[in-house]
């Protein structure tokens, strides 16, 4: 199905080279001056190998120029780069700037869509750059032109359905998800056409009745179970599998209507790229009455585990514990807390299956756990460097009072299961931690003093520098291997995404999304 759109393109495309178009392979060999999915590569490491800024010259960053979105009230989008041209979105649409001046080259906005929502990114493959619409179409354009290609729908919103995710570029399809885990969904992850946007296949992340795992949940919840997939995953192109997280169930704080684990909620599911077939899962929080999801993001990594070199996916989630798994097999490998205040269980068994607290539930009355609804990390992007060994999490140690009800659920109209409004956060911090894969241990953390909240992930670099944004509205670079201040400067506004790096004509840059405005800085050039 294709709509007319609106697409505004500025005279400085007549001077733009016609460019090559993004292969599968480049994407394969990013991040570099490019910076091509969401999560920079597919092994969501989000480390890049440029280093002209570097520990020793970061607090000369300056910024080169700002752009504003219009009609955009927080922009959670991570910009993509490619060939000096940075895509990003906004809800239903999407900008083409030149990535040097951040002069505008187009825009295409979706007409006719009353629904907005946050919207994370785009994906580039060939000559098109794809973005989903809040209500679950995906759109492909011309990366030059900003022309329609297609548009094709893959959820019904009439089914509680909505849609925010940046689609994955992989061979020859796009790979999407849903979200409204938290309005009564039955969760699933799609791959599209590339060419056409049609269905290659869909993987339901809740059984049917007569599959295995149904019998996990009660009747009244199976139907709408949630477990939505509303972030990117990774991807093991030699595998040729995906790693994949799932969301909370539903309804998200009362449980009496769901027993058993609820399959496949909260959970790491590895699906084969080419069929859509379930290769296996790994469940971290099983019957979840806290709204701790697992999306944030499986790192791809190569460690050394008990004198033994392991291919491993690793996950810092929510619900306060620190996983590592298999990669081919899904095995529990090691796990250890990640963060201090973490009162709902006491460690983790043989399996990687939490020891329950008794009493740890929400309740009519409230009963105080730790962490935070928010969870101990969230879908904030973490970064791991290959030069220091560490993963870089933005971790949360804070406590909320959680209260339950065992009102009647009603799927499509986001009833929570809690009795009453979610009470203040309790006295929490926002902590810039480096952690060891290998081992747990702890090598530094970065405590943040501001007086917000800090939705930015970290980004690490071959020049030494992380990068992330802190809880007072600044841009912030840390020595990667210390966790040492080394510069930052105040955006003026909340930060709802993750930095990125990219180069051109031998410069690199770095650029970050806060509120409606894209900010990108560069090293000071005297005149």
């Amino acid at each position: 199905m294709n709509r007319m759109a609106v697409v505004w393109i500025a005279a400085a495309l007549i001077a733009l080279p016609i460019g090559a178009q993004v292969r599968y392979e480049d994407i394969l060999e990013a991040p570099n001056e490019n910076w091509l999915t969401f999560m920079g590569d597919y092994s969501a490491n989000r480390h890049s190998p440029l280093k002209q800024i570097n520990v020793s010259n970061a607090d000369n960053l300056v910024p080169k120029w700002v752009y504003h979105v219009p009609e955009a009230a927080s922009l959670s989008t991570y910009p993509i780069v490619y060939d000096g041209i940075m895509y990003i979105t906004n809800s239903n649409e999407v900008h083409a700037l030149d990535a040097v001046t951040g002069r505008t080259i187009w825009v295409y906005s979706r007409p006719d869509v009353e629904l907005r929502r946050k919207n994370r990114g785009a994906a580039i493959l060939g000559n098109r750059v794809y973005f989903v619409t809040a209500d679950c179409h995906l759109v492909a354009v011309h990366r030059l032109t900003g022309a329609a290609i297609f548009d094709e729908p893959y959820a019904d919103t009439k089914d509680g359905y909505f849609c925010t995710m940046a689609p994955v570029a992989i061979k020859d399809r796009l790979i999407v998800g849903v979200s409204g885990g938290d309005s009564g969904i039955r969760g699933f992850l799609a791959a599209l056409s590339a060419e056409t946007g049609e269905q290659l296949w869909k993987l339901w992340t809740i059984p049917g009745n007569d599959d295995f795992g149904a019998d996990t949940w009660g009747p009244k919840t199976l139907p709408w179970g949630g477990a939505a997939t509303w972030m990117p995953g990774s991807y093991d192109p030699e595998l040729d599998w995906l790693f994949w997280p799932t969301g909370n169930p539903w309804p998200g704080f009362y449980g009496g209507d769901r027993p058993g684990d609820n399959l496949y909620s909260d959970s790491l599911i590895a699906v084969d790229l080419a069929t859509g077939e379930m290769q296996w899962y790994f469940q971290f929080t099983p019957h979840d009455v806290w709204d701790w999801d697992a999306q944030e993001p499986p790192l791809l990594l190569d460690l050394e585990i008990d004198g033994q070199m392991r291919n491993v996916v690793v996950q810092a989630n929510r619900n306060g514990f620190y996983y590592v798994l298999d990669r081919e097999t899904g095995k529990f490998l090691r796990g250890n807390a990640f963060v201090d205040k973490l009162t709902w269980a006491s460690g983790l068994d043989e399996n990687g299956r939490p020891v329950l607290i008794e009493g740890m539930v929400p309740s009519p009355d409230g009963r105080v756990v730790c962490p935070t609804v928010w969870g101990a990390a969230n879908w904030m992007a973490d970064s791991y460097s290959p030069d220091t060994g560490f993963h870089y999490v933005m971790t949360m140690e804070a406590c909320d009072l959680f209260t339950s009800s065992a009102r009647e659920p009603e799927p499509k109209i986001g009833f929570a299961g809690t009795g009453a409004e979610r009470q203040p956060r309790l006295d929490g911090q926002f902590i810039i931690r480096a952690i060891d894969p290998a081992t747990g241990r702890r090598a530094w953390e970065y405590p943040l003093t501001g007086p917000t909240a800090s939705w930015a992930g970290t980004l690490s670099t071959a020049g030494g520098v992380l990068f992330s944004g802190d809880d007072d509205k600044h841009l912030i670079a840390l020595d990667a291997r210390t966790g040492k201040y080394l510069w930052h400067f105040n955006v003026g506004q909340t930060i709802d995404a993750s930095p990125i790096t990219w180069a051109r004509n031998g410069k690199q840059y770095v650029t970050i999304v806060a509120r409606a405005d894209v900010f990108t800085f560069g090293l000071f050039e005297p005149l």
